[in-house]
């Protein structure tokens, strides 16, 4: 009889548990009526590549001039590949399409390994379908979070304070 429950709880174990199997879904796009498609949950660069996201994305990029000492500095110390980010962007938002790519761009420059960096699209009411937000109580974006060993070390949130993204960025992991 033991045998037969123990059995039982067993089989019913391993069936409850195929169940649970999560999927991520990966650079989800859905439509809004007021502000068209946007990006919503984790992506992947590529989606910014894509209208209706390249038209601001490629703009900004090519328009944003990076200030030359502090890339060279960042880029010297070598101190920022030791950390991962998380960006928290909205497609819809106006800082978003102005600090993101510039964000790019300064990553770029200084050669820091775009595979480190994770970017979660949120909606107008900042939820994403994982509730990323949630843990890292994102209130405005863009929210980039600067991590290390998985402790954050700090966050630059909708727009630099120096004025500057590549240097509140040089701020944050001089200070150490």
């Amino acid at each position: 009889m033991i045998k037969k429950i123990t059995l039982s709880t067993v089989l019913l174990l391993g069936i409850a548990s195929c169940g649970v199997v999560e999927k991520t879904v990966v650079n989800r796009q859905v439509d809004s009526e007021q502000y068209g498609k946007v990006l919503l949950g984790k992506q992947t660069l590529s989606q910014f590549q894509q209208e209706p996201f390249k038209t601001w994305y490629d703009e900004e990029y090519a328009n944003y001039e990076t200030d030359k000492n502090t890339i060279a500095l960042l880029k010297k110390s070598k101190e920022l590949n030791k950390y991962g980010l998380t960006v928290f962007v909205g497609t819809w938002c106006g800082d978003s399409h102005r600090e993101f790519p510039r964000l790019i761009k300064i990553l770029k420059e200084v050669g820091y390994p775009l595979s480190k960096m994770k970017i979660i699209a949120l909606s107008r009411r900042m939820e994403s379908p994982e509730s990323e937000e949630l843990t890292y109580h994102v209130k405005k974006v863009p929210t980039i979070v600067v991590e290390r060993y998985g402790r954050e070390v700090g966050r630059i949130v909708e727009t630099p304070s120096t004025g500057f993204l590549e240097q509140d960025l040089y701020n944050l992991v001089k200070k150490k």
